[in-house]
């Protein structure tokens, strides 16, 4: 049967469902001039003839576009409907208040303004060729919300395409986030990152990315699984992706279950849903970190984590140690953007953990490993790092 339709109006104004949808009647966002436009003579520089003077001069220096329009600090927010947040393939006019959310998060937490832009096609040719055609308006390509495997390469031919910062955030957001809460994790608890065998839960664009950023960050071993287990050199089902993360990962050769990899194993993380079981979580080594991440339900709720574990995190707002991509994405792309950096890369990634980190650094307790999205400082710290480290590793134009 299919579910019921509720709209704004029909319940009592106190029933949370109705306030959801009366908040997103009209949209939640709008476009505002930064200019006034009074009169004739604030006409005739707004549009023509006083327009066709700049256009002259960007067309004589391309360079001036940054100067001279909003492209300098406005991003795509660029989907194609295929895996929205929990809800999976619902379409591109489905996926818009998502959309609409990331780029109010953009202007809310790191003043960039983006523009979300929900794509009817699915194929990777499509989608490449459409975001360049777009890119001339736009500073940098937020991708949001496409399934795995084709994001990897959409993100990939798209770096390769475009001179100016394209960034998936479901994988390296949360991917940062994720690293800066283990650093810290082991900090509280008088341990080394190097000191750690993970286990991640999810061979996805999350799973793969987090993988990749904590062998870069020193991890002591990280074990990747999917539906069939262990992601392991020589499976033979693996896709080109899986095979790639094989060649850097599970120092331990571990085959088998998911279970099975977490005998002993010091950290979990999940970013797959379903369910661990409790006895497999009971086998993991003493003071473990349980970094149970899905929405809305966690692979492993915090109750019985916390039976086990020393730190647990999750993806939720209303348990401690949210790891919530909102502590990244607008201060990357704030830093990016601000030293017009042509690309995002692996060190610019880990200096925004690393800024993370450090801002709770003295305040550290195992129910705070990382700060609030509402923490004014996170996304000014988490820009001035990247952009520092976009001038250091030379991809930055200012």
């Amino acid at each position: 049967m299919a579910a019921e339709i509720i709209h704004p109006g029909t319940q009592d104004t106190d029933d949370p469902v109705d306030a959801v949808f009366a908040l997103h009647r009209g949209g939640k966002m709008e476009v505002r001039a930064t200019v006034p436009v009074r009169d004739a003579d604030d006409l005739s520089l707004a549009y023509t003839p006083g327009v066709a003077r700049v256009c002259t001069a960007i067309a004589e220096q391309p360079e001036l576009v940054n100067d001279y329009t909003w492209k300098a600090n406005t991003v795509a927010v660029v989907t194609d409907g295929t895996a929205v947040l929990g809800l999976g393939d619902i379409g591109p006019e489905a996926s818009l208040p998502v959309m609409e959310g990331k780029a109010i998060l953009f202007k809310q937490f790191g003043g960039v303004d983006a523009v979300p832009i929900a794509l009817a096609c699915t194929g990777v040719d499509e989608i490449v060729e459409t975001v360049v055609r777009l890119a001339p308006s736009f500073g940098g390509v937020n991708l949001e919300d496409i399934s795995a495997p084709r994001c990897f390469e959409i993100e990939r031919r798209l770096q390769e395409a475009l001179d100016i910062p394209v960034f998936h955030d479901d994988q390296h957001g949360t991917a940062i986030v994720s690293t800066a809460a283990l650093w810290n994790a082991a900090k509280v608890t008088g341990r080394r990152i190097g000191d750690l065998r993970a286990v991640i839960s999810g061979a996805g664009a999350a799973g793969i990315a987090i993988a990749k950023m904590l062998v870069a960050a020193g991890i002591g071993d990280v074990s990747v699984c999917d539906r069939k287990g262990v992601v392991y050199q020589g499976r033979g089902d693996l896709t080109d992706v899986k095979a790639e993360i094989a060649e850097i990962t599970n120092k331990a050769a571990l085959k088998g279950s998911l279970a099975e990899a977490l005998v002993d194993a010091d950290v979990f993380i999940g970013v797959s849903g379903g369910t661990v079981p409790e006895e497999a979580v009971a086998r993991m080594a003493k003071d473990c970190f349980i970094f149970a991440m899905a929405n809305p339900t966690p692979e492993i709720h915090p109750e019985v984590a916390h039976k086990y574990a020393s730190v647990v995190a999750t993806g939720r707002s209303d348990f401690p140690n949210q790891i919530n991509n909102v502590l990244a994405f607008p201060g990357i792309f704030a830093g990016a953007l601000q030293v017009r950096a042509s690309r995002i890369t692996e060190g610019m990634k880990l200096a925004a953990a690393e800024a993370l980190a450090d801002l709770v650094a003295d305040e550290l307790t195992p129910q705070r490993v990382i700060p609030s999205p509402f923490d004014p400082r996170v996304a000014p710290a988490v820009s001035k790092a990247v952009a520092e480290a976009a001038r250091r590793e030379g991809v930055a134009r200012r």
